[in-house]
């Protein structure tokens, strides 16, 4: 199993498609840079292939109509800690000057960044290739994809940028797909040992084009923090009550209003409003299930109508 080498078959194959998903690709610096949606359109197959990539090609990944005239995502794993934390998550802030983005997938593992989530999990690989994901509004510059390629101690040449901004299809997609990332970041962050999970699966409604990356940003959490499910299978028991978002002092607002009220600094929001809505935690020893949360859809209109 290497999941560098897995998402970078994914990047090939999206090459051989780009009219079919309305991408577009070019040379930056040597790598290989998939536009999904900065100068593009971007598509929904584009977007679940986004999620694939992302994840190390270790998860299911599906979209169906919710019963709320809601476009859902739904991304299921056998390898929750690996795909959705050691790949998944964004846990690589990259720059180079003014340019800034959060980075996921598996040049991470590469990288070791963070280097405590790959000692926590056991896990590491050695690849020539690489792929990295960034929500941006702008291509990277070549210096950085400089950088991030000697991170991963790698030749330019064999890295692969996935890159779409906020406000696309693409990245309303592959957000709501962190699902099942989000309940595992909940977990970890009640001190529960994620690698004791065995199967997750999350889903949540797509957020639609509503504006700017500012005001897509606010949008797609709230897709997140009000509308998402998650399935947990473990056979060591959590503290399933306070999982949910609605444990959050911030809960009840539109993620905007929460992100106004820290002055526009993530660092000053509390960290438990980045949770799932509604979780279902199974014992697979006992085999009994618990349930904790709610969908919140009045949130997610208000959100919606800015």
């Amino acid at each position: 199993m290497n999941l560098n080498y897995n998402s970078v078959k994914i990047a090939k194959k999206m090459l051989k498609k780009e009219n079919k998903l309305q991408i577009s690709s070019e040379n930056i610096g040597g790598a290989t840079v998939i536009d999904c949606g900065i100068n593009v359109k971007g598509s929904l197959d584009a977007g679940i292939d986004f999620v694939k990539a992302c994840m190390g090609d270790l998860a299911e990944v599906e979209l169906f109509m919710g019963d709320n005239d809601f476009q859902h995502v739904k991304v299921s794993t056998e390898h929750p800690a690996l795909s959705c934390f050691g790949s998944q998550k964004a846990g690589w802030q990259v720059s180079e000057g003014n340019y800034f983005a959060l980075a996921s997938g598996p040049a991470r593992i590469l990288a070791k960044k963070p280097k405590e989530t790959y000692k926590n999990l056991g896990y590491s690989e050695k690849s020539d290739e690489a792929l990295i994901a960034l929500e941006a509004g702008t291509y990277p510059p070549p210096a950085l994809i400089e950088n991030i390629a000697d991170s991963c101690n790698i030749i330019t040449d064999n890295l692969y940028i996935l890159i779409a901004k906020t406000a696309s299809i693409v990245s309303s997609i592959q957000i709501s797909g962190r699902a099942a990332e989000t309940g595992l970041f909940k977990l970890n962050y009640l001190g529960y040992d994620i690698n004791n999970i065995k199967h997750v699966s999350g889903e949540a409604p797509i957020a639609p084009i509503v504006g700017n990356d500012a005001l897509m940003m606010g949008v797609t959490n709230d897709m997140i923090i009000y509308g998402s499910t998650v399935h947990f299978k473990s056979s060591v028991d959590a503290k399933v009550d306070e999982i949910p978002s609605i444990n959050s002092p911030g809960y009840g607002k539109p993620f905007r209003d929460i992100f106004k009220e820290a002055n526009y600094d993530f660092y000053k929001i509390d960290k438990g409003i980045f949770s799932p809505a509604k979780v279902y935690f199974n014992n697979t020893k006992t085999g009994k299930t618990t349930k904790s949360g709610s969908i919140n859809y009045e949130i997610i209109k208000r959100s919606l109508e800015g």
